[in-house]
């Protein structure tokens, strides 16, 4: 039986490891043999080394040829004096349709078909790949102890911090998603004009992040770094009585937030306010309080986007008043994300973010040819809920658009993709059921 044989790299296997056959339809487990086999036959054999070799096929069982014991002379002379062994014959060409019309071959000296003919050719000329490393899970927490579903977001839920953020994050990281992103669900009682609760190091974030690095080391956790949460008004900054969101004072509270989060333990801050000069200010804070590894991933070109809708559903986080206009992007503006960009990078942003992602799909291709810095895009709550719909209206195929704005997002240059989608999408990738 013929097959393919494909050599997986060692930094997949971390990932390949977890599959168990009870949990994997189609997979067969023998313990002697340390092998998992397919239903239909594949084989995925596990060395004692970091690499392992996945063998596979679906080809029709044939058989085997009878060896005739003569040597490479004996069967070159053979060749040679006109006598071949045989060999199957040439397949007929499959026959068209009674009423197809005879007509001549079009001159073209390039058929782009042709490499798309067959699975495996599709494969080996695919230009982008997705996976769930490409993935950060944004969870959204609360201080109860059970999960509360959010209702615009089907499938979402506030997360109780000493529990369902736990198991959440087991889940995803049992397929291969092992960054997230926080979002808290503040009491109203903590919400204060200037929005001290962000810096509380005994805080909501601070103790879910100590929890999960005590429980997950190698979890890799953003922040959120913004007022609007904590923010009585909820705004992303302090707001004047004239109704003017004052910048430097904000930044000022920023500071403190990425601190105070970065003591807990956080990798990554990602300051969504869109403030002038807050990432240059967020690093010198960082470095000054002993930080200097956490990374600063900048909300580079967020959009005052109308899809942000159930997002501030779940945190209870819409404006008392106003819109966010004059902070964040206009969705009409193209070159101005270049500005923010070339800002960013100057304060030392590690990480450039565009919000939202599949509508400004051309954005992320402007800063992808334009910076040499990793870009993400964050897949919003109207982006997922849309789809989501769509699904159970039975109006799409939610799984398969749900992958296809994925692979798109990536297609455009992102090298991350913060979505609600990450477990799901990334079960669909190893092949689970849902």
């Amino acid at each position: 039986m013929a097959s393919t044989m494909i050599s997986v790299s060692p930094s997949n296997f971390a990932t390949i490891r977890e599959l168990k056959a009870q949990t994997h339809t189609g997979l067969k487990l023998n313990g002697r043999t340390n092998q998992v086999y397919f239903n239909t036959g594949g084989m995925i054999k596990v060395r004692s080394s970091p690499r392992f070799i996945i063998k596979s096929s679906n080809e029709k069982e044939a058989a085997p040829l009878k060896k005739l014991g003569l040597t490479d002379e004996e069967c070159e002379a053979a060749v040679v004096a006109g006598n071949a062994p045989e060999a199957p014959p040439v397949p007929p060409k499959p026959a068209a349709p009674a009423g197809t019309p005879l007509a001549s071959l079009l001159p073209l000296n390039k058929r782009p078909r042709r490499n798309r003919k067959s699975p495996v050719l599709r494969a080996a000329f695919q230009e982008t790949q997705l996976s769930p490393a490409n993935f950060v899970y944004p969870l959204f927490i609360h201080e109860g102890e059970e999960d509360t579903p959010i209702g615009a977001m089907p499938g979402c839920y506030r997360l109780g911090w000493r529990h369902g953020i736990l198991e959440e994050v087991s889940k995803a990281r049992d397929v291969g998603v092992n960054s997230i992103v926080l979002f808290p669900k503040v009491p109203d009682a903590l919400k204060t004009p200037t929005g001290d609760e962000a810096y509380n190091e005994n805080g909501l974030v601070p103790r879910a992040i100590r929890l999960l690095k005590d429980k997950y080391p190698d979890l890799v956790i953003y922040t959120d770094v913004a007022l609007d949460p904590y923010s009585s008004d909820g705004h992303d900054g302090i707001v004047r009585e004239d109704g003017v969101i004052m910048n430097d004072e904000t930044v000022h509270q920023l500071c403190k937030q990425a601190v105070a989060q970065a003591r807990a333990g956080a990798d990554v801050v990602s300051p969504s306010d869109m403030m002038d000069g807050r990432v240059g200010a967020l690093r010198q804070a960082l470095d000054a309080a002993g930080f200097p590894d956490v990374s600063i991933m900048s909300y580079t070109a967020k959009y005052a986007s109308a899809f942000y809708g159930p997002f501030r559903e779940a945190l209870d986080s819409n404006p008392r008043f106003g819109d966010k206009k004059t902070y964040q992007m206009n969705p009409a503006n193209y070159r101005e994300a270049l500005v923010e960009a070339r800002a960013d990078e100057a304060e030392g942003a590690d990480i450039l973010l565009v919000k939202p992602g599949l509508p400004y799909l051309d954005i992320v291709r402007l800063l992808r040819d334009s910076s040499p810095l990793p870009i993400a895009a964050y897949q919003v709550s109207g982006e997922y809920s849309m789809i989501k719909a769509g699904g159970a209206l039975k109006m799409i195929d939610e799984e398969k658009v749900m992958m296809e704005s994925l692979m798109c997002l990536r297609r455009a240059g992102a090298d991350i993709i913060l979505t609600y989608f990450a477990l799901q999408a990334a079960r669909s990738l190893c092949g689970e059921k849902r």
